[in-house]
């Protein structure tokens, strides 16, 4: 069975040219923490995932995996 993905963080970080220990040290978290959000082995809070757009500055809906299958609004 596959991973279900909530999250969209890596994808961002790597559009916005940004690597996983530059989101740590805005964060100011570990950068394993950021590897388990972009792994979706867990997931940042609310507040965090506001943050995260702010670093990379998009819309903080484009953070998230869309629940419409068919919604082309994540890409």
């Amino acid at each position: 069975m596959s991973k279900i993905k909530y999250n969209r963080i890596k994808t961002v970080l790597t559009e916005a040219d940004k690597k996983n220990s530059d989101l740590a040290k805005y964060m100011k978290v570990h950068v394993i923490t950021v590897s388990n959000w972009c792994t979706n082995t867990n997931q940042p809070s609310i507040q965090d995932l506001f943050k995260i757009a702010k670093f990379v500055n998009k819309d903080v809906r484009q953070l998230l995996v869309s629940t419409r299958p068919n919604d082309k609004s994540e890409n």
